[in-house]
């Protein structure tokens, strides 16, 4: 039997149910190596700041290890705060047959790619992107062959050469890359990693859980809960659920909204703003009297499929950097709403089409503005059917199927 070893960080619910779906398949044995041993109860979220303990299961179905972690600074938000002398010999005694790591740029993870390469088929799954630097320039440069004193964007440029001959490096230590969607595979090509070497294994939510039940019970729910917030059941509201950061971006959605409202002659858009962060502050001290925004604290996973169907359409209005995917479109989506991206999101290329939403230019005030607009009055022309339909592809089932077929090649 084949035996797959997963290196990631801790339990994430938007990994752990499909390491259970793949671990209930009867051709692999799975074992999940976490090595942030301090995350095994909560974990600190420096970007929501408080401690984070998700209230659905993500320890269940398949088989597991802490690999304690030694660092002094323990934590996923930089190199050195993963540290696991014991990983690669757990791994080994363990006896796996193939190791999938959760991106390299922790010490332990890096550590493994290059200890394995040669001696087990090593696959990686990320989800980084070209987004955040000047591509055009870039590749108006290869076809053109400009001067760096005819590039628009220097320091962009450079950036991306110098990661380039890195993350090269980096890469021929894999033998397979899992991309979750057009632009992270655009990323793989442009360091080194080849077409045959590439298996797509979209990113995806648990559709199911945010599927509504023949009762329609988060439909109710979010019913009431509208009731409780004064919300009228003509108001037509905006939701946007996330980290409150300035790669999220909320304040322009903010001032969008307020923007549209101080036109005269209209009717009052809503917007909804769920979550904590460092903007907290700011945005409400721009929202002070203004009872067309409302907040909302963090929420747990459970609340999710009700958070969403408060509101009409969802935004994630980001700017970057490092917006690699943005996996609350797929859950608003998942609910059947509408949804409004920007360019600098991640999933913008895989999901948004005439019948999901609209794109705009990252930053572009005015055109936030006009499509949320256009929305407002074309809302009713949106088929909640075809926007679950339609996200139903990026699923679990898929992922597994992908990583299944690719242990039996």
């Amino acid at each position: 039997m084949k035996r797959l070893a997963i290196i990631t960080t801790h339990p994430i619910q938007y990994y752990a149910p499909w390491f259970a779906l793949l671990a209930n398949k009867p051709d692999i044995d799975v074992k999940v190596f976490y090595t942030w041993s301090q995350s095994k109860l909560d974990y600190y979220d420096p970007d929501f700041k408080q401690k984070i303990k998700w209230d659905i299961p993500l320890l269940e179905g398949y088989s597991y290890s802490f690999i304690r972690n030694t660092s002094k600074k323990p934590g996923a938000n930089h190199f050195m705060g993963i540290k696991c002398p014991t990983l690669i010999s757990e791994i080994k005694k363990w006896q796996a047959t193939h190791v999938l790591v959760f991106g390299w740029n922790y010490h332990a993870h890096l550590k493994a790619l290059r200890y394995f390469k040669g001696k087990i088929p090593v696959w990686f799954r990320g989800d980084s992107t070209l987004l955040d630097y000047d591509i055009k320039t870039v590749q108006d440069i290869i076809k053109d062959k400009k001067t760096k004193s005819q590039i628009s964007n220097l320091k962009s440029y450079i950036k991306f050469k110098i990661r380039k001959v890195f993350l090269t490096y980096i890469y021929k230590h894999i033998d397979l890359a899992f991309y979750v969607g057009k632009n992270n595979k655009d990323y793989y090509l442009a360091h080194g990693v080849s077409p045959i070497q590439l298996r797509h294994a979209p990113h995806a939510i648990d559709n199911n859980r945010f599927k509504d039940s023949d009762a329609n019970t988060f439909a109710l729910e979010a019913q009431t809960w509208r009731k409780k917030l004064k919300l009228k059941t003509t108001d037509f509201t905006i939701v946007f659920s996330g980290k409150f950061e300035s790669k999220k971006n909320p304040l322009l959605l903010l001032k969008a909204v307020q923007n549209i409202n101080a036109r005269a002659g209209i009717q009052a858009i809503k917007l909804i703003l769920i979550g904590n962060g460092i903007l907290e502050k700011e945005l409400k001290q721009l929202a002070a009297d203004d009872k067309n925004i409302i907040f909302l604290p963090f929420q747990n996973q459970s609340q999710m499929p009700v958070i969403y169907r408060l509101g009409d359409m969802y935004c994630l209005p980001s700017k970057g950097p490092g917006e690699t995917w943005g996996l609350a479109v797929n859950e608003a989506m998942a609910c059947g709403k509408p949804v409004v991206v920007s360019n600098k999101v991640g999933c913008a290329k895989d999901l948004i089409n005439e019948d999901t939403g609209y794109l705009f230019e990252s930053d572009r005030l005015s055109d936030l503005m006009e499509i949320i607009v256009s929305i407002q009055q074309h809302i009713n022309e949106f088929s909640s059917t075809k926007i679950v339909q339609f996200v139903s592809d990026w699923s679990f089932k898929n992922i597994t199927k992908t990583i299944n077929a690719a242990i039996n090649e």
